[in-house]
């Protein structure tokens, strides 16, 4: 867990410097439709506390949440947020994001939670955090007007966007067939993901399959190339969310 807590703690320190730069007076900026910057770092810390209170209570906190809906659960969220000064929202933020690493470092990789429909293990919902993190960064950029350069810590989020395939197809409605992922990072770095005896393989770029299973490119405006037609669907049905 080590190797990942440290990764995800430096996305989040990344995430939070620049918000310090950012003055107050824009933090009401919009991010996307109904949503400021305020919000979303309201987004993200009620999100940790959520995450938090699952790795501590369990699936009762699952089904607290599903008791109405996961759109619910943001809202209510950022309304909280609107309520308090942008220095309070970002504490709020730092205090529950040091609840989940906390919780995390004291489990091993193979740890698993209850995690709606389904079981994760401790591994995995630490890289949802890094992910989550690093997706709301980009968002913040772009309305302030900047990028966010790739870092070698994309090649967690192109490990998760590889091993959401199967969940991704199953609520697309396909049947799943093993695809490999070749990417390439940031100074050249190759990851692979996947079985090499499959005739479905995706190559490209690690930051546009991340910004793709993020959403935030559409497979045509991306430098990906897919072999074999369940690559081809997995370009339109990749979803970093598990």
């Amino acid at each position: 867990m080590r190797e990942i807590l440290s990764d995800l703690v430096a996305e989040e320190q990344a995430l939070d410097q620049f918000l310090q730069k950012i003055p107050i007076r824009e933090w009401k900026r919009p991010v996307r439709e109904g949503w400021s910057i305020q919000d979303v770092v309201a987004y993200l810390a009620a999100t940790e506390d959520f995450v938090a209170d699952v790795i501590e209570q369990g699936a009762p906190v699952i089904e607290r949440v599903t008791a109405s809906s996961v759109e619910d659960f943001a809202q209510e969220g950022i309304e909280r947020g609107r309520s308090m000064r942008p220095q309070d929202v970002i504490e709020w933020w730092r205090a529950a994001r040091a609840r989940v690493v906390d919780a995390l470092s004291r489990t091993s990789t193979s740890d698993r939670f209850a995690w709606f429909d389904r079981e994760i293990a401790a591994q995995t919902l630490a890289t949802t955090r890094l992910a989550e993190t690093w997706a709301r960064a980009l968002e913040i950029h772009a309305a302030m007007g900047e990028e966010v350069e790739d870092s070698a810590r994309l090649r967690h989020i192109s490990w998760l966007a590889w091993r959401s395939l199967p969940h991704a197809f199953t609520k697309a409605g396909l049947d799943y067939r093993p695809v490999r992922v070749e990417v390439i990072g940031p100074g050249y770095a190759k990851w692979v993901y996947g079985p090499e005896d499959t005739d479905h393989l995706i190559k490209g770029p690690a930051g546009h399959w991340c910004r793709l299973a993020a959403g935030m490119l559409e497979p045509e405006d991306t430098s990906l190339r897919a072999e074999g037609d369940a690559a081809e669907q997995a370009l339109r049905v990749v979803d970093l969310s598990l």
